[in-house]
């Protein structure tokens, strides 16, 4: 059966993204000006600057140069920096809020103050979020006065509450329900394209998974082809790179995994002296995710699997967000994980995994793999990239620091009556845009968020969560990957992409009447950027993304 149902026409859409992204970074800067004559003579501007880049970080400062215009001045180039301030771990918090919370993001959770187009009600821990329309927002106002998030980890579970009419819509449904939905006129799929990864991931500090000789032997006995045809809904595929195949420069045609072959693995782990008396553990969380639809049973044939060349594996099923706290911080050495794209670029699932310090889950980086990473990123020209690129789809096959077994097709489902549903290829639903014809719409995802203040987070269902309270300089246009402007009106870059110019729309206010300006920006970039600042604290400390993203953080610890 072929599982690669893709449109090409979304590859067009993630082409014209990064060229629309390209053109708007190639603009001259222009300066702005102030929001007004009589705010500007009480504003006092903020800037955070590093004394030189040696540090290790992209940023060299940060600036507000009057109440409405933010600029940033970079290290290095950075042709993706538009896509990733539209991301929403970098939504723009008051500055007030802050600093009275110390940056903690359970603090914020307990009373979020965004500027988006809902505000919360009440979290019901264990049970539903509660929100209601932020009747000041300054865009398009929600078009449902009130939004309820509930969660089930049990994909049957949110297949029957949506059947039985008491959600409005769920997100992944599992492959053998899709059909169903699709064959009845009372709802309506939207299918997302496999902008994902799901990989089996090892940790290079914990034995037996130290040993390079064990994780290429470990690659060659999972049939990755099995797993992709028994679990998998179509517009899924095998995968054979880290990155998806639509990601251009990133994807390497002819770099591929290494074939299923079990007694050629078995024989790697005899010469590599693996102990076959000892068992191993596999972590996993049993979420439903676009890159893994059937976590238990997929967890469950990879032990099969390695069963049959001699491997013993005991199953470790563990809470969502404990088993995402663990591998981050490197305490699970073999373990069920994956990705989706934040924005459409290499760098999110590259610079991320690979080549970011304050992700431990692989244990100790490659500077072999970090090398032409960092040296791709910081290149416009697609094909320079894409040699780069090459060197290190070469590199992750030689050191295995995981598995790559696929690229998941994923859906959400609603009922049909629900006007502007869809599904993101971002998984970024915004539910603003959505209509039921009533006042409540109620949305079901596969887990519950681990805070609603998501500086310090990674989980999928914690995002969507703050994505309806809190927005981003930029964002995503909803059900795509093009950027489009937020609290920013627009930007400019200068021709080298070291130096962005950010312009904020007039009027924004938080859901607590104060009004947004330059230095709320400067204050929620610095909170993770500076680890010196009071106020970076977050829920783990660890600001994932901003390492992934934008390198060191300034004032770190010398380790």
């Amino acid at each position: 059966m072929n599982k690669k149902v893709i449109s090409s026409g979304f590859a067009v859409l993630v082409v014209l993204s990064l060229m629309l992204t390209a053109f708007m970074s190639a603009a001259a800067p222009v300066p702005a000006a102030s929001l007004s004559q009589a705010n500007s003579a009480k504003f006092e501007p903020m800037k955070v600057e590093a004394p030189n880049c040696d540090y290790g970080g992209e940023f060299k400062s940060i600036e507000a140069v009057d109440e409405g215009t933010v600029k940033f001045t970079l290290c290095y180039p950075d042709p993706a920096f538009p896509s990733k301030v539209a991301f929403s771990v970098f939504s723009i918090a008051d500055k007030d809020d802050l600093d009275a919370t110390k940056g903690d993001s359970v603090a914020i959770s307990e009373k979020p103050n965004g500027t988006g187009p809902y505000k919360l009600v009440e979290w019901k821990k264990g049970d539903s979020i509660i929100y209601e329309a932020n009747p000041d927002y300054w865009g398009t106002k929600a078009k449902v006065k009130n939004l309820v998030f509930k969660w089930s980890d049990q994909s049957a579970q949110r297949y029957l509450e949506l059947n039985s009419g008491t959600v409005d819509g769920i997100d992944n449904p599992a492959p053998e329900d899709i059909e169903n939905l699709k064959n009845d006129a009372n709802f309506a799929v939207y299918d997302r394209a496999a902008l994902n990864i799901f990989y089996i991931g090892f940790n290079n500090t914990i034995k037996p998974f130290d040993n390079e000789q064990v994780r290429v032997a470990l690659a060659q006995a999972i049939d990755r082809q099995r797993i992709v045809d028994q679990y998998y809904p179509e517009g899924s595929t095998v995968a054979q790179n880290f990155v998806p195949d639509l990601f251009n420069p990133g994807f390497s045609k002819n770099i591929t995994w290494y074939d299923f072959n079990k007694d050629a693995a078995k024989k790697a782990l005899e010469a590599a002296g693996f102990d076959f008396n000892q068992e191993i553990e596999l972590s996993f969380r049993n979420v439903v995710r676009g890159y893994l639809p059937s976590p238990d049973k997929v967890a469950q044939e990879i032990q099969g699997q390695l069963a049959e060349i001699g491997v013993k594996v005991k199953l470790k099923e563990m809470e969502s967000a404990t088993f995402i706290d663990a591998t981050a911080a490197g305490k699970e050495g073999f373990y069920l994980l994956g990705w989706g794209a934040d924005y459409p670029d290499s760098t999110n699932f590259f610079d991320y995994h690979f080549a970011n310090e304050n992700n431990k889950q692989f244990g100790k980086l490659f500077p072999d793999i970090v090398a032409p990473i960092k040296e791709a990123s910081k290149l416009a020209d697609p094909a320079k990239r894409q040699v780069q690129y090459d060197k290190v789809n070469e590199l992750l096959k030689k050191h295995v620091p995981m598995i790559p077994v696929a690229h998941g097709g994923s859906a959400t489902a609603f009922k049909a009556s629900v006007k502007g549903a869809h599904a993101s290829p971002l998984t970024n639903e915004n539910f603003a845009v959505m209509d039921n014809g009533s006042d409540q719409l109620v949305w079901m995802q596969n887990g519950e968020p681990a805070a609603i203040w998501c500086s310090d987070e990674t989980d999928g269902e914690t995002l969507r969560g703050c994505e309806a309270m809190y927005e981003s300089l930029l964002a995503f246009k909803v059900g795509g990957v093009e950027v489009e402007p937020s609290l920013a009106e627009k930007y400019t870059a200068n021709a080298d992409a070291t130096e962005y110019v950010f312009n904020l729309r007039k009027g924004v206010k938080f859901q607590n009447g104060a009004a947004l300006d330059a230095n709320d920006v400067v204050a929620t970039f610095v909170s993770q950027w500076d680890a010196a600042s009071p106020n970076h604290k977050g829920r783990t400390g660890t600001f994932e993304y901003f390492g992934s993203f934008f390198g060191s953080f300034l004032n770190a610890p010398k380790q």
